[in-house]
């Protein structure tokens, strides 16, 4: 690596002595490929690297070809770097969207071991076999190659930049906005609308992705009203930034737009700087606007014309050589040629001319063109060749020079000459980007005169409306008058008084006509045996000859051409190659453009760091971590957590060198012997209230609620349309219209969204009002023989005998001075209480708790020992023991279905043939033969492992743990026809152990429930 820049003396071969907005009195040093460059504040890396003379930045996708920059903005398909090293590495910018700053460091990626020495360039050499769909037809002939030879060889030749594999050390945040007007592009068309939405009295969003605005009027030189148009902006920019609610986002591109007119931009706010960012000054920002009306001035990418070799470091844009002279004062070439098909590109070349570059020859596709600019054009001298085009290319590693003929519109006429140069600017004509206007479903229209295809502004699906060079207005008295009026249209329309009309603009422009359509400029030899390749998607080497094999082999739908050869994919998508790939597949299809149409647009128009979507919503903000209010009790008692849903709940308490298998043996013994204590605060609470409460509930549970008494509590199994099991718990009626629903802890926000969607879309004739108040809530659920002992001690002056507090009631009662609702619900088989009490109260609750229960050895037990406990009873878990193909039946709980109630959600899928099948999967209990065998859950069952492979297979494991209490292992599983099989010994497998099993009722403890009222 050169450790030294290029000196002062010889930074400046390309660069104008004066001219252009870059500031000359700050130069900027920089990396690109291991050696030290100089350029100025205000430059790109592109006009950077170019006033140095670098115009090969890049190898191509698939055939690895030295690639040049070719344009000047967005639209740019090839010059993709590696931007910056270790952590804050970014792969793929495009240089032309790069500012430069110091300590910039960037290399070429594809290329090894050199942009100028690359290995796979060898991939050229083979160019025949790998034509569009090369990898169906030639590497899936064996499975076997195609799996271990060429799908790994791809894997590894594949793709551009290198992801850094650390933590992105940038901050990042999203801002949500709402306005009257958003305007997409701050040309000349987009300062206009915002100027006139703005002084109406609007609150406007003028958004443009570059970081100074003015769009293409920094690349020409016009007069607008008798002042340069760069002051004429300079004096709207200044207009509008005093404009109390207009918000100006330079360096920001809108790059989503979706429904009822919300769009997502991303604005980057450090990237002209190379400097941390910190979480008051973040990298990147993501604005979420939602406009009342919007308006697109997002303008026109040129577009390159398709001839042989067309892709060589030192073919540019036209447009973009002449934004390269007058807005950072490069000449990116001392000779150059002119290749285009219309009126525009003349400038570009005159000013390329007065840069005191030296113009070599025009090459110009039409027979006799007319008009002012060619008129002065021919003035100077310069050789003009009308009705002839470029065959063919020279050079390799940069572009020397052209082969050059006559053709009649089809084919190659006349006799071919030589001319030689260092730059060959090309212009096809301008496509409008529409990128946008097409994400919001607005429909395209082919514009014959301008050979492109426009909004269709008569058929728009949002409130917005494109103007300037993104409705095919080209000129600059089009965009000024266009952005004028529709901006004092989108005030009215939001609301304000129509004060005056649009303003009136003097403009000084060259005349200009519309191109004359070359798609398909024929080489030497026909385009499928010409050795020059003609390249329609630079970024994807997609060529013309693949379009044209897509469209023989039946690929006749753009959507699919674009799949078949890539045409459009990429960042690039379409930008540059979309419409010339259209209209050469219409031309092989023998189709007219219109009827060929376009493809989908769909965002993001430019790619978008993950860092930026992610915002502040990563590490602990990815997903909020929930604690109870009892959390920092359970951190003291040494509790390991598990995450449940988004909860944090203790897992087990271990004790001195515990581990979890042994805390849980002595959690589950204090339990059954003596009394435990569990925060059971995660679990879903829903407050439903209402005079059709009861009816509500009772459409979703299985069993009956409707006569649920005051003070009662009731089990419930809720199922799905398809009548499978999702969720379960248990209601108590507080009042006559008022319930409090519980759910599992994970599934707690599905059942408030189940609840809400049938009130709203279904019955919204139900007057119920469903509130979430799992947060409102801290619950303590006291079990074991000593349970009334500990609450007698709580409160002794309640009877808390099962006579006067029974099993399946509720009752409101005080706990240390505090309201609690008080809950006999059993999910261990033990006697038990549930205590709710406000949040706020929860850590003082479980303190008097652990102090009333200290006489009886009180123990907190957490998720594991619950899960053993309850599995002990055969109670399920809903997303452990169900996987939502299971009913009520097959869990052998046809006591909760209803036989009376008229309908609930899911009863009509009973009465299908496939529920009632004897062989579905049932839930049963599993006994191993080795009593100490704890069988891995998941373990798949089988009644013959002799039998021949494939062995069917019957079902799988639950649940599955160590019993304290029985001495011995258990498990839930299902099994195809369960029921009947109990008694039978079948076999299980997993991780290479076999274990034979009984099969037998799920419920191993205390089948008799005498336990649970102490």
């Amino acid at each position: 690596m050169s450790d030294q820049p290029h000196s002062p003396s010889n930074i400046h071969g390309h660069r104008l002595q004066s001219g252009g907005f870059v500031n000359r009195d700050k130069q900027v040093r920089f990396r690109f490929n291991d050696r030290y460059y100089y350029g100025y504040e205000g430059d790109t890396l592109a006009s950077a690297l170019l006033a140095n003379g670098v115009h090969l930045v890049a190898r191509s996708f698939k055939y690895h070809r030295p690639r040049g920059i070719m344009a000047a903005g967005t639209e740019e398909p090839n010059a993709m770097v590696q931007l910056h090293q270790g952590v804050r590495a970014e792969p793929n910018p495009k240089a032309t969207q790069i500012p430069l700053c110091h300590g910039l460091v960037a290399s070429s990626v594809n290329a090894w071991p050199s942009v100028k020495f690359d290995v796979q360039a060898i991939n050229g050499l083979f160019h025949r076999f790998f034509a569009a769909g090369f990898y169906y037809k030639t590497l899936f002939g064996s499975p076997w190659a195609w799996h271990h030879v060429f799908e790994p060889m791809i894997r590894k030749s594949a793709g551009w930049g290198t992801a850094p594999t650390g933590t992105d050390p940038d901050c990042y945040d999203h801002i949500h906005k709402h306005v009257d007007v958003l305007v997409v592009g701050a040309g000349p068309a987009g300062l206009a609308a915002a100027r006139d939405a703005a002084s109406g009295g609007a609150r406007v969003i003028l958004a443009d992705e570059q970081g100074r605005m003015g769009g293409s009027l920094l690349g020409v030189k016009r007069q607008i009203n008798g002042q340069a148009s760069v002051d004429w902006v300079e004096e709207q920019i200044k207009a509008l930034s005093e404009q109390r609610e207009t918000t100006l986002l330079p360096n920001t591109t809108v790059f989503g737009y979706y429904d009822q007119n919300y769009l997502v931009a991303l604005e980057k706010r450090l990237n002209h700087k190379n400097q941390p960012s910190n979480r008051a000054n973040v990298r990147q920002r993501v604005w979420h606007i939602r406009a009342k009306r919007v308006i697109l001035a997002t303008g026109a990418h040129e577009r390159p014309l398709v001839f042989g070799d067309n892709d060589r470091p030192g073919i540019m844009l036209a447009g973009a050589v002449q934004t390269y002279i007058n807005r950072y004062g490069v000449l990116p070439g001392k000779k150059a040629i002119l290749f285009a098909n219309n009126d525009g590109a003349y400038e570009a070349a005159l000013d390329f001319k007065a840069a005191g570059g030296d113009l070599v020859a025009v090459i110009d596709t039409r027979k006799d063109p007319q008009g002012p600019l060619i008129q002065q054009m021919r003035e100077t001298g310069t050789t003009v060749l009308t009705g002839h085009v470029v065959t063919k290319t020279l050079g390799q590693s940069h572009f020397t020079g052209v082969r050059v003929a006559a053709w009649d519109g089809e084919k190659i006429t006349g006799k071919v000459e030589q001319f030689d140069a260092h730059l060959l600017m090309m212009s096809g004509g301008w496509s409008p980007v529409v990128h946008l206007f097409s994400q919001s479903s607005g429909k395209l229209k082919y514009d014959d005169e301008k050979a492109a295809f426009v909004p269709n502004l008569y058929a728009p699906n949002q409130d917005a409306v494109s103007i300037g060079g993104a409705n095919g207005d080209f000129t600059l008295a089009e965009c000024l008058r266009s952005g004028s009026r529709e901006g004092v249209k989108a005030a009215v329309h939001a609301g304000f008084e129509d004060r005056k009309s649009a303003r009136r603009f003097t403009v000084e422009e060259p005349e200009v006509g519309n191109p004359d359509p070359s798609w398909l400029i024929p080489s030497e030899k026909p385009v499928g045996q010409s050795k020059a390749k003609h390249f329609v998607d630079y970024q994807n080497d997609s060529t013309a000859a693949d379009i044209q094999l897509a469209a023989r082999e039946g690929f006749r739908s753009v959507e699919h051409m674009k799949r078949y050869t890539l045409t459009g994919f990429g960042t690039d998508q379409g930008k540059t190659g979309n419409i010339n790939g259209l209209a050469i597949l219409a031309q092989a299809i023998e189709s007219s453009i219109p009827e060929t149409g376009t493809t989908t647009f769909r965002p993001p128009y430019t790619p978008v760091t993950f860092g930026a979507l992610a915002g502040r919503e990563i590490g602990d903000l990815s997903d909020p971590i929930r604690t109870t209010p009892i959390h920092s009790a359970h951190v003291e008692a040494g509790a390991e957590f598990e995450n449940v849903g988004q909860w944090k709940r203790p897992w087990f308490y271990a004790q001195g060198d515990e581990d979890m298998h042994a805390a849980t043996r002595r959690e589950c013994k204090a339990v059954r012997t003596s009394v435990g204590m569990m925060d059971a605060s995660t679990l879903g609470k829903i407050d439903i209230q209402g005079p059709d409460a009861a009816e509500f509930i009772n459409r979703f549970y299985t069993n009956v609620f409707l006569k649920l008494g005051v003070g009662k509590c009731r089990y419930g199994v809720m199922c799905g349309e398809d009548g499978m099991v999702f969720d379960d718990g248990v209601t108590s009626r507080i009042s006559e219209n008022h319930f409090h629903m519980t759910t599992t802890t994970g599934g707690a926000a599905h059942v408030m969204d189940w609840l809400e969607e049938y009130l709203q879309t279904e019955w919204p004739e139900l007057q119920v009002h469903c509130t979430s108040v799992t947060e409102e809530w801290s619950c303590i659920a006291i079990n074991g023989p000593m349970a009334r002992k500990v609450m007698e001690a709580l409160n002794p002056d309640v009877d808390w005998s099962n006579d006067a507090f029974p099993f399946m009631t509720w009752q409101e009662q005080t706990i240390g001075g505090v309201p609690a609702r008080i809950f006999r619900i059993s999910f261990t088989g033990e006697l038990s209480f549930e205590i709710n009490v406000p949040s706020r109260y929860g850590l003082a609750l479980w303190k008097a708790v652990v102090e009333a229960g200290m006489p009886y050895d009180i123990t907190p037990y957490g998720t594991e020992t619950m899960h053993i406990l309850r599995a002990e009873k055969g109670y399920i878990i809903t997303g452990q023991d169900t996987d939502g193909s299971l009913t009520p039946q097959d869990l052998d709980m046809d006591w909760i279905v209803s036989k009376k109630k008229k309908d609930f959600i899911g009863k009509r899928s009973y009465s299908r043939e496939d529920t009632s099948r004897t062989d579905r999967k049932q839930l049963v209990g599993l006994l191993t033969e080795d009593p100490n065998f704890v069988l891995e859950e998941g373990a798949q069952i089988l009644e013959d492992p002799d039998a021949p492979t494939p062995i069917p297979m019957l079902g799988h494991v639950t649940s599955s743990y160590w019993s304290e209490a029985l001495g011995h292992s258990i498990a839930m599983a299902v099994v195809k026809d369960g029921f009947n099989r109990k008694g039978e010994q079948l076999h299980t497998f997993s991780l290479g152990n076999w274990q034979k099993v009984t099969v037998v009722d799920p419920v191993f403890y205390d089948k008799e429930g005498a336990r649970r009222d102490g």
